[in-house]
């Protein structure tokens, strides 16, 4: 059957109340957690140029304690969403665009261990592993869903690849939880993921030629579409411990998108307001400067090197612009209007 937008939901922002029942924080869209998963990201980018080039550890540590209490906020807010109307969260979930950022919060307990495990090994395995539960059921839902309800070329987003292809953040992690036996679980996600990737990808591509352009708050999810690719690599690399041929590829298309995907996506600061939607580009960001930093410290290239922290600097900009609006929209009480 053909699937229908719910009522009160929009590409962009998550639904509003029903007007017979107002709800507290019903604007507040599911994928705000993108936030969480860029600063994360962000944070374990510079942790690595700390390493191999002196960058100022404590830029790392204050970029994870923003992500920490980000996140703490985030749970807060969104249960008071769920508890105040959980017809909201039923009908963002329902939305054939915005249900699929409900993998934000989940791919943010994957990566969330980073920045955990130093503090407390248990609360970082715990956050793993509900994470790891979490996005495998989601993914069996979305897939679900996809085979069950005919959907239009439209309703085809970047943000489609957020639920399945999440199944990549599963092995990230693992190393620093200090855990033997989860070899094959790590292989699971991987798989799972990069098989998903492709038709995404090849379903994406097709839409963004044949169909309008995506509306301009939705520009910038279109970074999403590096996310296989680096998230990839950091997945494969730390399963299998080791940058081969592969892997090596999956830097190599990482870095063919990114400058075409930004060059896209320059002009939109000033042909179109900020919306919290544009957080979904920031892990894409900074999930391609962990790669690069990475695939940097065994190429042993000068000009790697370099391109490794140009890579990091754009990350680190851009998503200090998305704080930057977030915290005044915030301050100037324009929360909902963001959203």
């Amino acid at each position: 059957m053909q699937a229908t937008r719910p009522a009160g939901v929009t590409e962009t922002a998550a639904p509003a109340a029903a007007p017979t029942a107002p709800t507290t924080l019903a604007y507040l869209p599911v994928g705000v957690f993108g936030a969480v998963m860029g600063l994360t990201g962000l944070s374990l980018a510079w942790r690595l140029a700390h390493q191999a080039f002196g960058a100022p550890a404590f830029v790392a540590q204050a970029i994870g304690g923003v992500a920490l209490v980000t996140f703490v906020v985030l749970v807060v807010a969104y249960g008071i969403k769920a508890a105040a109307g959980f017809h909201a969260v039923r009908a963002e979930f329902a939305h054939p665009v915005a249900g699929n950022l409900f993998g934000t919060p989940l791919i943010s307990l994957l990566l969330l261990p980073f920045l955990l495990a130093d503090v407390s090994l248990a609360l970082a395995r715990l956050a793993w592993v509900l994470g790891a539960a979490g996005m495998t059921v989601l993914a069996w839902a979305i897939v679900l869903r996809w085979l069950s309800v005919r959907h239009t070329p439209a309703q085809v987003t970047p943000a489609w690849i957020v639920p399945v292809v999440g199944m990549l953040d599963i092995p990230l992690a693992v190393p620093v939880l200090r855990w033997d036996g989860l070899h094959g679980v790590m292989v699971f996600g991987l798989a799972v993921g990069l098989f998903f990737a492709l038709p995404l990808l090849a379903m994406l591509l097709g839409r963004l030629v044949t169909e309008e352009p995506l509306p301009a708050a939705l520009q910038p999810s279109l970074l999403i579409l590096v996310a296989p690719f680096a998230v990839g690599f950091s997945a494969y690399v730390a399963t299998f411990g080791r940058v081969d041929a592969f892997a090596q590829g999956l830097v190599m298309v990482m870095l063919f998108l990114l400058p075409v995907l930004l060059g896209r996506l320059a002009h939109l600061p000033a042909g179109a307001p900020f919306r919290l939607g544009w957080w979904a580009g920031s892990f894409p960001l900074a999930a391609a400067a962990v790669a690069s930093l990475r695939y940097a410290s065994v190429a042993g290239s000068g000009v790697m090197d370099a391109i490794a922290l140009l890579v990091l600097v754009v990350a680190t900009v851009v998503i200090g612009m998305f704080g930057v609006q977030t915290v005044r929209g915030i301050v100037a009480g324009r929360l909902r209007e963001l959203s």
